[in-house]
């Protein structure tokens, strides 16, 4: 599948954009995860991760030279690194070779001409495609939830947005209790990954309680703050509540969704740049309106707007 990308509304910019082409041409492996381009709410980059390396951009007061994602996808969070972070050295992975190859493409090719970026990739699993790189300034990643059903297949395009449940590596039962599973084994791998300044930057659906996020990233063995605390629409909300209402069921959770009118509500005056600042009160402020999985389910299937708190986690290894 292809698509295009109207950069400055997509970046949410307020000029033309420098470094990568004003139209963005994305082909979309059928292994990847579909952008949600026409609906910039319910899009990841768009409404995410493209506020928050803004905002790293701003805290740093200069461009971050080395950046990596893990699990890119199309490769629109590194096209949004390299204009927004200014990073001239990128890595990327993800799960399956085609993925990798469509992103390698797109990037490439959607760079100006002017443009020299070097660039790391490679499929496989978290960060262990790019052993032996030299080590990034920020590593961000945004990885699936909800694990796989055991009777179907990774490989299955319709599964790229799960995970492979069963790991070889010990899980802390707070973290497999919340489904971040993920989220904690590539904290653990980054750690090798770093700079001495850098930090990793964990992009997650605030559907448990924020504290669960600070403990993952101590857990993990880093100094955990939350960076910024927004909200979005819950895509493909039948297949995600449904999958959330089948984990919760199983005794996982629990899970927390909310009304879109409370969500705007309560966020109505909310900046960006303090909103870490102010997540625990908010969190307290959203808690009489949570709902559960099957109750977020419910209230869909009736035609009500879903959605959920999102969290960018800052986890920077602690001193020696």
């Amino acid at each position: 599948m292809n698509i295009q990308v109207q950069t400055k509304h997509y970046l949410g910019l307020s000029v033309a954009p420098k470094r990568i082409a004003d139209v963005l041409a994305i082909a979309v492996s059928s292994h990847a995860y579909l952008p949600k381009t026409e609906d910039l709410a319910s899009d990841w980059v768009a409404s995410v991760a493209a506020p928050a390396f803004k905002l790293i951009r701003q805290q740093a007061g200069k461009a971050v030279p080395s950046f990596c994602s893990i699990g890119t996808g199309s490769g629109l969070d590194v096209l949004a690194a390299i204009e927004l972070l200014g990073s001239t050295r990128v890595g990327f992975t993800d799960l399956q070779e085609d993925v990798v190859d469509t992103a390698v493409h797109n990037v490439r090719d959607n760079l100006r001409a002017s443009e020299t970026v070097a660039f790391e990739y490679g499929a496989g699993d978290l960060l262990s495609p790019l052993a032996g790189q030299p080590h990034y300034d920020v590593i961000y990643e945004n990885l699936p939830n909800v694990p796989l059903a055991a009777d179907t297949d990774i490989t299955d395009s319709r599964n790229s947005g799960h995970y492979l449940e069963k790991r070889a590596e010990p899980i802390p039962e707070l973290v497999h209790r919340q489904m971040l599973d993920l989220h904690y084994l590539a904290l653990r791998q980054a750690k090798d990954y770093l700079t001495e300044t850098g930090s990793v930057y964990s992009t997650l659906g605030g559907r448990v309680a924020l504290d669960v996020f600070r403990q993952l990233g101590e857990l993990a063995g880093f100094s955990a703050e939350i960076f910024t605390y927004t909200w979005k629409v819950q895509a493909e909300a039948a297949e995600v509540l449904a999958g959330y209402a089948k984990q919760e069921a199983e005794g996982l959770g629990p899970f927390h969704f909310y009304r879109v009118a409370d969500l705007k509500a309560v966020f109505a005056d909310v900046v960006l740049e303090t909103s870490g600042r102010q997540a625990f009160a908010l969190e307290k402020a959203l808690a009489p309106k949570a709902l559960s999985a099957k109750a977020a389910l419910s209230a869909w299937q009736k035609g009500e707007a879903i959605g959920h708190t999102v969290v960018v986690l800052k986890s920077t290894p602690k001193a020696p």
